[in-house]
């Protein structure tokens, strides 16, 4: 495990949770410098090492996604001699992640009240499906149920009779998102005090945490949005538009910019229904034929050039390995090589913070870890609980 940099530097994570929101707080958490221990169970580990294709020489790309910077240790809850390593784990924890329907943690003799009494300043993240409490507390969670029953399906798609989930397991990364944000407050907040606490997130409330203007345009307007494709809900034009060769995407995103855009094509800015943002936003399907019969007999790299010459905000729709290929992806440190135990030098997505001193020098976490085989770190980390090994 390199030596781990950065603001959490000297915070030791202890990581329950399995699957997908909690293993990306703790993974957050890792990238900041902390040191995370993943507890797994013996035999299978964490669910997401099951899942795939693809597997490479065995190894689940799933799991690999979410669980870089962190050690592995193999414990049975249910043995008293694993239960008594958790228990030393908990006692020199600075936070708890675990993410067990509610009242199994109970089950196990390690409700919240007996993690504090064996540690007072422990910080513990709990994360369910849909809230620990209210009348269906404790319901099982999974993203793609969790994207629709919080709405996101019903504002994703072509039209609205074609709801659909976003392409990645959006509400369990937001609900990691959220629980990491809320675990650093409740560290600052122990600074004052000294005493942890449990801050609590779902993959409900974290999808609804982002329904943005949407909501707003729900609960104090009265409309309930729908899927509209790739054209957005109030400012036209903004969104994906057809040309010669593929598409392009455009932002116009205030009446300087629309002004600017006319310019561009020779169209006039002050056409009947299309002067102002909301006679466009009304008249969208008229103003997507016009622009697009303007951009068909363009190339999309033609329209991009100038459409960047007239200061119009404007790209393209990569694919992933187009993503990872861009210089662009690169420079900002988002794709990191770590050395697997079994599969070698791989590549990873990396994290999406960056940190600077005063001076302006970097001091981003450069060094970093590949995701465990499970307990890994098993027998060194009992070592170090004994007094024995280092860390």
């Amino acid at each position: 495990m390199p030596d781990a940099t950065g603001p959490l530097t000297g915070t030791l994570v202890v990581d329950l949770s399995r699957a997908l929101a909690g293993p990306h707080a703790t993974m957050m958490l890792g990238d900041l410098g902390a040191r995370v221990i993943k507890v797994e169970a013996p035999g299978a580990g964490d669910d997401t090492r099951g899942w795939g294709p693809p597997f490479v020489d065995g190894t689940s790309t799933y799991f690999l996604s979410a669980n870089r910077n962190k050690e592995s240790v193999a414990l049975d809850l249910k043995d008293p001699d694993d239960r008594d390593v958790l228990v030393e784990l908990v006692r020199r924890a600075d936070v708890l992640v675990e993410n067990f329907r509610t009242g199994v943690l109970d089950r196990l003799g390690l409700g919240f009240e007996v993690l504090h009494a064996i540690n007072p300043g422990l910080v513990v993240l709990s994360i369910t499906g849909f809230g620990h409490d209210g009348p269906e507390g404790g319901r099982a969670g999974y993203d793609q149920i969790a994207q629709g029953e919080a709405g996101l399906m019903s504002l994703t798609g072509s039209r609205p009779d074609d709801p659909q989930k976003v392409g990645t397991p959006i509400a369990d990364l937001l609900a990691g998102m959220y629980g990491a944000y809320g675990t650093l407050a409740a560290l600052l907040e122990r600074e004052r005090t000294g005493a942890g606490t449990v801050v609590r997130t779902s993959l409900l409330a974290a999808t609804v945490g982002v329904h943005g203007f949407q909501a707003t345009r729900y609960t104090v307007a009265g409309e309930v949005g729908r899927a509209r494709g790739n054209h957005h809900a109030s400012i036209a034009p903004y969104g994906l538009f057809r040309c010669a060769d593929g598409s392009v995407q455009i932002a116009v995103g205030s009446e300087g910019l629309w002004r600017r855009f006319c310019a561009a094509f020779d169209l006039d800015p002050a056409a009947p229904g299309f002067a102002t943002n909301p006679e466009r936003v009304a008249n969208r399907e008229k103003l997507v034929e016009v622009i697009e019969g303007v951009f068909s007999g363009r190339r999309a790299a033609g329209l991009l050039a100038r459409l960047a010459e007239a200061g119009v905000p404007a790209g393209r729709v990569r694919t992933l390995d187009e993503v990872y290929a861009w210089e662009q992806t690169r420079s900002q440190g988002l794709l990191i090589e770590v050395e697997h135990a079994t599969l070698g030098r791989v590549q990873l997505p990396g994290p999406p913070l960056r940190f600077f001193d005063p001076e302006g020098r970097e001091v981003t976490r450069t060094a970093h870890a590949a995701p465990p085989t499970l307990d890994e770190d098993g027998a060194a980390i009992r070592a170090w609980l004994a007094g024995v090994g280092e860390r």
